[in-house]
């Protein structure tokens, strides 16, 4: 009898082993030398000091001998062939598949202003070479903090949750009383009706945790632009601020990557109080709330089935904005006298738009929209330019994973990406955009069809 099961055993498939999902993390310095050109306003700066450090911080996750790595910069943005030779660097010195790398920014304006291609580029003299520099540099620093974390690949397991913030958060475009859409239309503004659109206050944390319960890389996302701190001062923002307080708590081994979601229409500026909100101190007031939403929702995570990472990415072409009616000598003129009077603020923006959409001779955008799923409760969407939040919100309504967390700015930008509502309604982000009307909704269809792939 013995015999005989020990044969029906050997006669049996053999049942494959599942492996640990493992993870690494690093983060790279890339702050900037003084004197580069800051990016985010209209009005030219130069950095004068390092309040706080830039990182591109960097995690690798491996099962199975699927490998994936999600890389977040202490940038405004990342253009597209700075992403592309980033991961061509990674794919020689890694291994890892370009489509398998995400590589986003946090959008802090406080950091540098890198060349992407338009009519506001830092051109001449110090600032232009020094810009050019940085971003020549970039590619090797971000392959580097991922070379570094493939090398700490440990067993971990993996916790995710999400928290909820309703009171750091606010929509900047308004419903007037003299019937137009404003933009951070100011503070105790008597002609204000009612915010345009809404915010998202979810807080996605993915835990990573050594056996044991030890703490190696925490991921937040939140959808509020990082625009707290203002000055020429290099400054992380308050994610920054959020990652200190974190590793206070949770060791300093621990890393907290961020990264941001939709919020090409939310700001942190509360119109219901004149108090003041610019400063490294408004920077830490919204770390230090943050930090206290991921704390309380550490306590709340759910575990995750470990599953071999998945990824799916598509190339989108997202059409160019009308100008036909636009005067591009005009719009020279308005770029090259630029700081110097006369024209609103609104003009200029159309200015440097219309110049900016001329020069591509018609070639609409190819932009990049990419799922990564961890098992089948998590997956990630990187979205490519500063998104209206109400996109990111139909996307996680109609998502097949329990936890969906948008990443924008990811993988490229080309700058916003309304709603098709906005563009009608006018205002800041709609004249700036650099992609027409129904840009947005493509985006989403795009990435809600990635998603259903992935869930099969």
């Amino acid at each position: 009898m013995k015999s005989l099961l020990i044969l029906i055993l050997a006669l049996l498939p053999a049942v494959p082993s599942v492996a640990d999902l493992r993870i690494g993390a690093a983060a790279v310095v890339i702050t900037p030398a003084m004197g580069t050109p800051l990016a985010g306003y209209y009005t030219p700066r130069a950095a004068d000091a390092v309040h706080d450090d830039l990182m591109a911080k960097a995690i690798v996750l491996e099962q199975d001998g699927s490998k994936v790595a999600l890389v977040a910069c202490d940038l405004i943005g990342l253009p597209r062939p700075i992403v592309l030779e980033a991961r061509k660097v990674i794919e020689q010195n890694v291994g890892i598949p370009p489509d398998h790398v995400m590589i986003s920014a946090t959008h802090t304006h406080t950091g540098p202003q890198l060349p992407i291609g338009s009519a506001r580029d830092p051109s001449e003299g110090d600032a232009g070479v020094k810009s050019q520099q940085y971003a020549a540099s970039l590619p090797e620093l971000i392959a580097r903090a991922v070379k570094e974390a493939d090398g700490r690949l440990a067993s971990v397991t993996l916790r995710a949750g999400m928290g909820r913030e309703e009171h750091l958060s606010f929509n900047r475009r308004f419903f007037m009383k003299d019937g137009t859409v404003g933009w951070n239309a100011g503070k105790l503004n008597p002609n204000i009706i009612r915010p345009a659109g809404p915010i998202d206050p979810d807080v996605p944390v993915l835990l990573f945790e050594l056996p044991g319960g030890k703490p190696l890389v925490t991921y937040v996302n939140f959808a509020m632009h990082l625009d707290t701190v203002g000055g020429a001062q290099i400054s992380a923002d308050y994610p920054g601020v959020l990652s200190r307080l974190l590793a206070q708590v949770k060791g300093p081994d621990m890393l907290t990557v961020f990264s941001t979601g939709t919020c090409g229409d939310i700001n942190h500026v509360d119109v219901s109080t004149r108090e003041p909100q610019k400063g490294p101190e408004e920077a830490a007031r919204i770390g230090t709330i943050l930090a206290a939403e991921v704390l309380k929702t550490y306590r709340r995570l759910d575990p995750v089935t470990p599953a071999a990472p998945r990824v799916r990415s598509q190339i989108v072409q997202l059409a160019l904005p009308d100008i036909s009616g636009e005067n591009l000598a005009a719009a020279r003129r308005l770029a090259v006298n630029f700081g110097k009077g006369a024209p609103t603020f609104i003009q200029r923006v159309n200015a440097f738009k219309v110049i900016d959409v001329a020069s591509r001779d018609g070639r609409p955008h190819d932009v990049e929209v990419q799922v990564i799923a961890l098992g089948d409760d998590v997956a990630l969407v990187s979205l490519p330019g500063e998104i209206f939040v109400e996109l990111g919100q139909t996307i996680k309504r109609a998502s097949p994973f329990k936890h969906t967390i948008l990443v924008e700015l990811a993988n490229g930008s080309i700058g916003y990406i309304p709603t098709r509502r906005a563009y009608a309604e006018g205002n800041y982000e709609p004249v700036s955009a650099r992609c027409a009307a129904g840009s947005g909704e493509q985006l989403v269809e795009t990435a809600l069809k990635l998603l259903n792939d992935l869930k099969k």
